[in-house]
């Protein structure tokens, strides 16, 4: 028996959110603007899931590399809040990774640079094979000597049985089918975007996207699309969610509240509709808030609201 339901294999960053009053598009190159609100929080694939999927009752660690600075003695500290161990054994000599996330008051959309330092340098010795083991590895964007070493945990976890989540940036999607292949071939849900599909699958439309997808090996498939409708690919049907309206004050972690929540549904053996369901209103919850893991919910809030917001989702047999 696996002593965890899953392993989150990913980036480990340093957040700042920084919200200013005036429209980002009249921001001209040489202004100085005025900052009115500043928050800091852990961010990153590997940690924004670890702790959704550890508030939904699930037993979690992570394996993201750190540099050996207060950024992230930061990330560490609020880990330890939910419960998430980091496994990884060493150390970078580069920094932590980092992001600047720039919202404007009079808009819902925002601009983020990211410094990738420390998650680049993930090493085969970083990490003992037995550490890995776990029912499913929710795997999300790596690049540099850490792509590799991704590749051969995803090898590693095929022969023991370990089921993948893969969700990978649109930094990855570019590169196309053929870098990413040993991967998807092993993947068992593959979640992105719309951009990222269609990057991905070099197809334009979403059914399209989603037969092209499957044929490179995960058995499901899931495109989000913001606050636009939502489809899904799984056991030869076509899943198509329509959001509920609710209020969004920041999207940053949405996607990775709603990813966690879809796998969690799947853990606990929730209906697939069910799971999507569950991954929607807690990507809701994130949304309404600063701060990639503020206010994730529990199972018992999200079954709530789930009641509250009655999701509509539709089936098309292929």
């Amino acid at each position: 028996m696996f002593k965890e339901d899953v392993l989150c294999i990913g980036s480990a960053t340093l957040d700042h959110f920084l919200t200013v009053e005036q429209s980002l598009k009249s921001i001209k190159l040489g202004d100085k603007v005025l900052v009115n609100r500043m928050e800091k929080h852990s961010g990153g694939g590997a940690t924004n899931a670890a702790a959704a999927l550890s508030k939904l009752g699930l037993k979690v660690k992570i394996l993201s590399k750190l540099g050996n600075d207060h950024d992230a003695d930061f990330i560490l500290k609020e880990m330890k809040q939910y419960k998430v161990k980091n496994i990884c054994l060493h150390h970078s000599y580069k920094n932590t990774d980092f992001s600047t996330l720039i919202s404007s008051s009079k808009e819902k959309d925002r601009v983020i640079y990211v410094h990738k330092g420390a998650s680049q340098d993930l090493l085969n010795t970083d990490f003992k094979k037995s550490q890995l083991k776990a029912k499913w590895i929710y795997l999300s964007s790596l690049l540099g000597k850490s792509f590799q070493t991704a590749t051969e945990i995803v090898q590693y976890a095929q022969k023991k049985k370990i089921k993948i989540l893969f969700n990978p940036s649109l930094y990855l999607d570019k590169k196309g089918k053929s870098y990413l292949a040993s991967i998807l071939k092993k993947t068992t849900i593959l979640v992105l975007n719309k951009e990222e599909a269609a990057a991905l699958s070099k197809t334009n439309t979403i059914k399209k996207m989603l037969l092209k997808l499957h044929q490179f090996g995960p058995e499901t498939v899931v495109i989000t699309n913001g606050i636009k409708k939502l489809h899904a690919l799984h056991e030869n049907i076509i899943y198509s969610l329509i959001p509920s309206d609710v209020k969004v004050v920041h999207t940053a972690g949405a996607g990775d509240a709603f990813t966690s929540g879809l796998l969690a549904g799947i853990i606990k053996n929730y209906s697939f509709t069910d799971a999507l369901r569950l991954g929607q209103v807690n990507s809701y919850a994130v949304i309404q808030h600063i701060g990639t893991k503020n206010k994730l919910l529990t199972e018992k809030e999200a079954k709530l609201m789930m009641r509250k917001y009655k999701i509509k989702v539709h089936k098309n047999v292929l």
